[in-house]
């Protein structure tokens, strides 16, 4: 079984998130592209992210749009800070030894990985895809690898970064769509649309239930 993990706040959910999601499983031929809301972020601040509940809710009504998206709200059930360790580690154990786990993330979130909990292990249990963004070249990735020191090569005939465990590293362009989540809660605090940046159920159910509104 090939599974992607795509995790993040989603404070809220926006079109960006779920196209990122949608082109890598597709791209990677993956059976299912999990969507797992933080419960508890340890990396930013708690403030301004609204309640588990209502992101879970805003995932669950936008990951209904496509039948390659599912909904996993593990890191809300175990409590406490939600550590990307422990929730690759809760996926092998619920999905068995057949598993061949991808971790989708974005280059600038990776290049802060050395503040994850146990982030060495974390090639243990997962392959990575990162996501390019603009201004973040291959030279500047490889330079950073090599100072986790986790044993990556570049294998130049298959295009991707070898892990001593065999799970790999891969770089892949998708479709950029300039949106944030920020924006999005600054427009709804200011009473505008935020149509077409979030799935349509997503903004009637920040709508109705008033989310971000202060």
């Amino acid at each position: 079984m090939k599974l992607g993990i795509l995790g993040g706040t989603f404070n809220p959910i926006h079109l960006g998130h779920l196209r990122v999601a949608e082109e890598i499983g597709e791209d990677l031929a993956l059976d299912k592209v999990y969507l797992i809301p933080s419960g508890m972020p340890p990396h930013k601040p708690q403030a301004p992210i609204a309640d588990f509940s209502h992101r879970l809710e805003m995932v669950r009504l936008a990951s209904a749009i496509s039948p390659l998206l599912e909904i996993w709200d593990i890191e809300g059930i175990r409590g406490g800070f939600s550590y990307s360790i422990e929730t690759l580690q809760s996926f092998h154990t619920s999905f068995g030894p057949n598993l061949e786990l991808f971790f989708i993330i974005g280059t600038d979130a990776f290049l802060k990985i050395k503040t994850w909990k146990e982030y060495r292990n974390l090639f243990r249990y997962a392959s990575f895809v990162v996501i390019n963004r603009p201004g973040y070249t291959t030279k500047r990735l490889m330079a950073f690898l090599d100072t986790l020191n986790v044993g990556f090569k570049w294998n130049s005939k298959e295009k991707y970064f070898l892990h001593p465990s065999g799970t790999v590293l891969l770089r892949r362009d998708i479709t950029l769509m300039d949106i944030s989540a920020s924006k999005i809660r600054e427009k709804v605090r200011k009473g505008k649309s935020i149509r077409f940046l979030v799935p349509e159920a997503v903004r009637n159910y920040i709508e109705k239930e008033g989310v971000y509104k202060t």
